[in-house]
């Protein structure tokens, strides 16, 4: 298989390359279209606020919302940061109490955290094996001073999907504002705000496709019109909840990713996870003890995060980084290696913690480098466990 081209990119989780055709469309904008858009006393300005607004449409439609409920940020981090805190600071007159999941993102958990030192109260619910968080839980924690429930759309390590429409459903019965950290789900599922009763979407260009430093907020403006307090404050930009130069390059560019994904979705989605179930079925053929973390089937279509018995993660890295992009759910943590926080709630076995790697599959990836990347991760795997103390101790614990 020499004719197959390394580094193999399968990180598509921690971001994506940009797609020609989004370079294409971007690359006017730093040269002659490079107006501000807020400057309307000329044409370069006028021509820089019409292609914000072309984008601005291209994302309303790609997630089912109104042109007017997309607020542009620097990805989803602000965009997550603005929806919580936002939301808590507009609404905490009616109580300050939100409910979340302990497999969120740092981008919402921290942001909680923070909120809890300014007197928020936090609900952080368990999840069960599968990653999934129970409805019956959300509801057991609803308060009447409940402002906000935040649950992510997929995890960002094992992939797993939660229930959107039924939270979303009970949300909107308790007059609760709904947000969902959507960045690992757009461009692989089918959206649409309405029918998923979300009142607050946070998603980011760079896993899509798209540029980096550019993502998105949708906000609800109707059937709750959600107000959120404004975390950056200036010219009064983006309806007054953002404010800051608008980032036109970007725009556009997120803009065309979602017009791409529109189109080539449903193609592409099922074209990746075959990929992925072929790379599933070759490494669980090579190889014993291989155990899948997160829901076997209710996760997004590119992931797959898996546990190799008896052999430590970043020593797998180690042995395949000159061949291929993959990551460890280990985090570096005060140069120390921390079992990743997700892992340790769907209570993944004491022995596996440190021995998960995340493959993330993408659009521009092929059967070939699959089939590489198998018989590469097979064959590292095997050496490792050769000279492990462990792994006759870990299989016999099955």
């Amino acid at each position: 298989m020499s004719h197959v081209k390394t580094p193999i990119y399968m990180d598509h989780h921690a971001t994506t390359p940009v797609d020609p055709r989004v370079v294409a469309v971007m690359l006017p904008c730093f040269s002659e279209e490079f107006g501000n858009a807020s400057s309307r006393s000329h044409a370069f300005g006028l021509r820089a606020e019409e292609l914000v607004d072309e984008a601005r449409g291209q994302v309303a439609e790609f997630v089912g919302a109104r042109k007017q409920e997309i607020i542009f940020t620097s990805g989803a981090t602000e965009s997550n940061n603005l929806a919580i805190k936002g939301v808590w600071e507009s609404y905490r007159s009616k109580g300050g109490h939100i409910i979340t999941q302990v497999t969120e993102h740092k981008a919402v958990l921290d942001t909680c955290k923070y909120l809890e030192s300014q007197g928020a109260q936090v609900t952080y619910l368990p999840v069960d094996k599968t990653g999934t968080v129970s409805i019956d839980d959300v509801k057991s924690a609803l308060r009447p001073e409940t402002v906000l429930i935040s649950i992510m759309f997929a995890n960002n390590e094992i992939g797993t999907l939660q229930p959107i429409r039924e939270l979303g459903k009970l949300a909107k019965e308790h007059g609760i504002v709904f947000h969902v950290d959507g960045v690992q789900a757009t461009g692989k599922l089918p959206l649409n705000m309405n029918e998923y009763g979300i009142d607050l979407f946070s998603f980011s260009a760079h896993k899509m496709y798209g540029p980096k430093g550019i993502g998105a907020l949708y906000v609800r403006r109707n059937d709750p019109y959600v107000r959120l307090s404004p975390m950056m404050r200036g010219g009064g930009h983006e309806r007054g909840i953002r404010s800051g130069t608008l980032n036109v390059p970007g725009i556009v560019g997120l803009g065309k990713a979602c017009s791409v994904a529109s189109t080539e979705m449903s193609e592409e989605v099922s074209r990746v996870k075959s990929l992925r179930d072929r790379l599933e079925q070759g490494l669980k053929s090579g190889l014993e003890d291989v155990f899948l973390n997160g829901h076997p089937t209710e996760r997004i279509p590119n992931n797959l995060n898996v546990s190799f018995a008896g052999v430590d993660a970043e020593s797998l890295l180690s042995g395949l980084t000159d061949d291929m992009a993959v990551s460890s759910s280990s985090a570096c943590s005060s140069g120390g290696l921390e079992p990743s926080y997700v892992l340790k709630a769907v209570g993944t076995r004491p022995d596996l913690l440190h021995t998960a790697i995340r493959f993330g599959l993408g659009r521009f990836n092929t059967a070939e480098e699959v089939d590489y990347v198998i018989d590469r991760v097979i064959s590292v795997v095997r050496k490792l466990r050769a000279v492990s103390p462990f792994y006759g101790d870990s299989a016999k614990n099955k």
